[in-house]
């Protein structure tokens, strides 16, 4: 039977079982207790009853179908961060995206593109409930693989940083009471075994709905090849990985220092708390061992080239700014208030983004990348990104193509700013 006699049969009742085979990805949104470490559970939102969700991987320019089942009494939204995709199968209800409505399911149909480190995971508005989309267990790695492969590491691990048991503070904050890296607390799962002399490709993704963390692996360096899944022209070395909400890196690290380690937070809270995972290396024995890194300043710029940015075809200024009753606000408007930012299609813009406010700013922009032109004064070339960081009280300019026409949201990924107003549109003309 071919697929598009499955999918005529499916609109008459085919069963799920029929459907599932159809499919070449299957996703069940479900209710679990996820056990974090020995007598450290949570109950949450998962999908396939894990969290993280399953490691997913498809062909880049191969298409693909998902078919998503919402076995909970709510309705859902799966967004597949990081993908160029049409805006209806996206997974953005103000792009127009439907919802998985409850009990019920919804199937996805795209290309994946580009190559790289993508994610998937829920998205909508949380306000006071903690227990939905990024505070949730809805989230995981999305691996699309390009048509030729380098394979230049002997090891991929996937590593996705998130936090538990969310709490409104009396600032009007988020805090958490338990950490881990992948699904586990430090200590609570199994170690990442390795040998000495592998190179071992990370893939970390902070699946995080408000914190940005620092990692490190003492004895260790890391050479950053990727940001966001893009590949850097020329990787640099680095002590310590930071990453803001949604953010993803890539690193090769040369296993040269026999041992067992922690890889994990340099916040000791944190680690304290979970947020770190044990690096064995093979015939090593003993407790984990955790040294503090040197001091070491993240920065964009340090993996850019110098060459200046071609002049754009348009400018858009966006200036961000805490408004009352927590809101945020875009060029003095807070969601769904904010003037849409025009394009036209194949145009070259700068995003001039102006953050007048005591707090930084993860800003997401779907269905697009861009590259960061100028960071708080610095120009700059050739990092390419979906998500980038906008530091309190300094400006940060990036270039986009306008080369996926439909309705298009930008957004900061910092679960309680986009609650509180801070997301605008980018709408084509023609």
């Amino acid at each position: 039977m071919t697929r598009r006699q499955l999918l005529s049969l499916a609109g008459c009742g085919l069963s799920r079982a029929a459907l599932a085979l159809d499919a070449d990805i299957n996703l069940h949104i479900t209710e679990a207790t996820v056990e974090l470490a020995p007598r450290r559970a949570v109950k949450t939102l998962v999908y396939n009853g894990q969290a993280p969700g399953p490691l997913l991987r498809a062909t880049e320019g191969k298409p693909i179908v998902v078919e998503v089942w919402n076995d909970t009494a709510q309705s859902e939204m799966v967004h597949w961060h990081g993908f160029h995709i049409p805006s209806d199968v996206d997974g953005a209800h103000e792009e127009g995206t439907p919802h998985v409505p409850p009990r019920e399911r919804r199937r996805y149909e795209f290309v994946p593109n580009p190559a790289g480190t993508r994610w998937y995971h829920s998205h909508g508005h949380a306000g006071r409930d903690l227990r939905k989309t990024t505070y949730s267990g809805q989230y995981g790695m999305f691996i699309v693989e390009p048509r030729s492969e380098p394979g230049r590491y002997d090891l991929e691990v996937p590593l996705i940083l998130h936090e538990w048991d969310a709490f409104l503070t009396d600032e009007m904050d988020v805090g958490y009471k338990l950490f881990s890296i992948n699904g586990k607390m430090l200590g609570g799962g199994e170690p990442i075994r390795v040998r000495q002399k592998q190179r071992v490709l990370f893939r970390i993704l902070n699946a995080s709905a408000t914190l940005t963390h620092r990692l490190a692996l003492p004895g260790h360096q890391f050479q950053v090849t990727a940001l966001d899944g893009n590949t850097l022209p020329s990787p640099r070395l680095a002590p310590v990985i930071e990453l803001a909400p949604a953010e993803r890196v890539d690193a090769v690290v040369d296993m040269n220092s026999p041992g067992v380690w922690i890889l994990g937070a340099t916040r000791e809270v944190e680690r304290t708390l979970g947020m770190g995972i044990v690096v064995e290396y093979s015939g090593a024995q003993g407790p984990p061992r955790w040294d503090a890194p040197p001091p070491y300043t993240w920065d964009y710029t340090a993996f850019g080239g110098a060459k200046p940015a071609p002049e754009p075809d348009g400018r858009l200024p966006l200036v961000i700014r805490q408004g009352s009753g927590h809101k945020w606000t875009i060029n003095g408007k807070s969601f769904p208030h904010t003037s849409p930012l025009m394009v036209s299609p194949n145009r070259r813009y700068r995003l001039v983004f102006d953050n007048q406010s005591s707090e930084a700013h993860p800003l997401h922009l779907h269905r697009h990348r861009f590259e960061i032109t100028r960071f708080a004064g610095k120009p700059t070339s050739d990092v390419v990104k979906d998500t980038v960081v906008v530091p309190a009280w300094k400006q940060v300019e990036v270039d986009v193509v306008a080369a996926n026409p439909g309705p298009t949201l930008l957004h900061c990924h910092q679960q309680l700013h986009m609650d509180m107003g801070f997301m605008a549109m980018m709408q084509y003309s023609g």
